[in-house]
């Protein structure tokens, strides 16, 4: 949550300069500076949780196929 957090706070910062020096209104830089970055947070959030399900679901068929018998080797013939 702290990682979601630190990504807020920079979000939240770069909007607000954007919105500011983009229409020079100081308004529309909060206003973008609320908006916007509350919505990406919230969808970075879940897609974190989204890529550590994927990741553990990998780590898991790692783990599945090392605890696979091996082939013996093909003989020569």
């Amino acid at each position: 949550m702290t990682k979601t957090l630190s990504f807020a706070g920079l979000h939240f910062s770069v909007a607000f300069l954007l919105g500011w020096l983009f229409t020079g209104s100081v308004l529309v830089g909060g206003a973008l500076a609320l908006v916007e970055p509350a919505c990406n947070t919230v969808v970075f959030h879940f897609h974190e949780k989204v890529w550590k399900r994927i990741e553990a679901r990998r780590a898991q068929r790692a783990g599945d196929q090392a605890l696979l018998p091996s082939s013996p080797p093909a003989m020569a013939g």
